[in-house]
């Protein structure tokens, strides 16, 4: 299989549909599945649109999309998410969700058909006061000059720094939370080898805590880079 992961996380890109496309027909020529990962699909900003490859005419024998309430309607921990299948890896995957969980708890899906009466409105009408504070963090970190490397994150609600350093990312998140009190991911922690890189999210928080946490971040971040 392949597997897409748009808006992704950690990097908070947003494939285009075009690249998408050509990632589905690539999977159908081959003969393999294309895995489409979508929790994020209702986290995009400026130009950028979600596109799920499970739309595309004739994708349905190859294509797994999977979604997820605990980001699209902020469901966090109530443990409830679907995925659309092909018809014939029905029985295959109820052998798999029998051994893993049978279902998720009955108040979590009678929330998730409530969210799904409230439909996309539900969810954009909140994404402002989301964009907003993603402009404040990216502000924030981009006063930090030529030492971090923001990658374009157009969706999700994440940002992805690389660093000029050579302390390794796990030693660099340490020292974050030891001497200035905020957590971010190392890079690391999804296979990311290459630099030291960190994921920072700013999703959960009202804006004044996520202000707050970014100050810490920043601050951190220049001490520790000045030695």
């Amino acid at each position: 299989a392949v597997v897409t992961i748009s808006p992704n996380n950690p990097t908070g890109a947003v494939y285009p549909e075009s690249a998408l496309r050509e990632v589905n027909e690539m999977c159908r020529r081959h003969g393999v599945y294309h895995i489409s990962d979508e929790a994020y699909e209702y986290f995009t900003y400026d130009e950028a649109r979600h596109f799920s490859p499970g739309s595309i005419g004739g994708a349905a024998g190859h294509t797994i999309s999977l979604f997820s309430f605990s980001k699209s309607f902020g469901m966090a921990s109530w443990r409830v998410g679907y995925m659309v299948v092909p018809a014939h890896l029905f029985e295959a995957i109820n052998k798999i969700q029998d051994t893993v969980l049978i279902c998720p708890p009955v108040i979590s899906q009678f929330a998730a058909i409530g969210a799904l009466e409230a439909g996309r409105e539900y969810c954009v009408e909140r994404l402002q006061p989301l964009l907003e504070t993603r402009q404040l963090v990216l502000g924030a970190l981009t006063g930090l000059g030529a030492d971090c490397h923001v990658s374009p994150a157009e969706g999700a609600f994440y940002f992805l720094l690389r660093l000029r350093t050579e302390l390794p990312a796990l030693n660099l998140v340490e020292r974050l939370v030891r001497e200035h009190r905020v957590a971010a991911i190392p890079g690391s922690a999804f296979g990311l080898e290459d630099g030291c890189q960190l994921r920072v999210s700013y999703g959960a928080l009202d804006r004044q805590s996520v202000a707050e946490g970014v100050g810490r971040l920043v601050t951190g971040i220049r001490a520790v880079l000045a030695g």
